[in-house]
């Protein structure tokens, strides 16, 4: 059963951020909100938790995974990062866009896509994921926490999108399958990222999600 903590979505209690950190450096994996859906995710650096996370999630190894870093800074120790890139990124972070670049060797291998070499880096606009990755020191784990159920309401399909589960019901869900639970009273969206391939010298979208109307005229 999953360690419940309730934190401020604005002002989070550094004593509460400080007990979550000191789990995932013990390699801990948590449900937490961000600024576009929940996410599970663990210590970038805490191996058999990133195992843990893709077993979850039933992905292959040759998936990516994305993370969070605090800021721009940051992100250039993860990823190689163009003259353009920087432009880029800058008019956008933080906020729910993810950067594909390539990977620098402080990237674990099971993070990273395998044949490309790349990685997946978002800046969140959320003050939890900056106060818990501030703590830890290293960037955090971020893939989306969608449930799939089999019950019938759950299997009414509307605009092409399973209903969302409510905050609580998301908890039962992944309650015995993650050992932290960050309660910020936000009810959970299926409002994914934006993503932007940043890899080369023109960038390309990827996937319209939130903001992607600021970058359409210009990418």
């Amino acid at each position: 059963m999953a360690k419940i903590f309730t934190i401020h979505p604005d002002n989070p209690q550094s004593r509460r951020i400080e007990e979550i950190k000191l789990a995932l450096l013990g390699g801990a994996i948590m449900l937490y909100p961000t600024d576009t859906v929940y996410a599970i995710g663990c210590d970038l650096n805490a191996k058999s938790a990133v195992e843990r996370v893709r077993q979850i999630k039933q992905l292959a190894n040759d998936k990516p995974l994305t993370f969070l870093c605090p800021s721009l800074s940051n992100v250039a120790t993860y990823a190689f990062v163009s003259d353009t890139a920087y432009r880029i990124m800058k008019r956008l972070i933080p906020g729910p866009y993810t950067f594909l670049l390539p990977a620098t060797k402080l990237v674990p291998r099971l993070v990273q896509n395998p044949k490309r070499k790349t990685t997946g880096i978002r800046v969140p606009n959320h003050n939890v994921c900056l106060a818990l990755m501030e703590a830890l020191g290293n960037p955090i784990i971020s893939t989306s926490a969608h449930v799939q159920t089999n019950d019938e309401d759950q299997e009414i399909v509307e605009n092409g999108k399973q209903p969302i589960l409510s905050r609580v019901d998301l908890y039962d869900h992944l309650d015995k399958l993650v050992d932290i639970i960050i309660d910020t009273a936000e009810e959970p969206t299926y409002q994914v990222s934006t993503i932007l391939d940043l890899t080369d010298e023109e960038p390309v979208i990827i996937r319209r999600g939130l903001g992607w109307e600021a970058v359409a005229t210009w990418v």
